[in-house]
């Protein structure tokens, strides 16, 4: 499933990230990488809070339609 869709305060694992290879560059600089735990902090209007590997990072709900956790 996306993580568009994961519940707020529930560890994740990412399984997958999909799109064009500058995104999936952009995706692991922030740290989101295969095998990693992200957890949903905050949602407002599909566009999400998470922490991912000890931060908090904002994403767009683009972007987080390509995480597959």
């Amino acid at each position: 499933m996306p993580l568009a869709l994961a519940k707020t305060g529930e560890m994740q694992t990412i399984r997958k990230i999909s799109g064009r290879d500058d995104t999936k560059r952009f995706l692991e600089s922030l740290g989101f990488v295969i095998g990693g735990q992200v957890t949903v902090v905050s949602e407002i209007n599909g566009n999400m809070i998470v922490n991912v590997k000890e931060s908090r990072v904002a994403i767009s709900k683009s972007m987080a339609a390509r995480i597959m956790v």
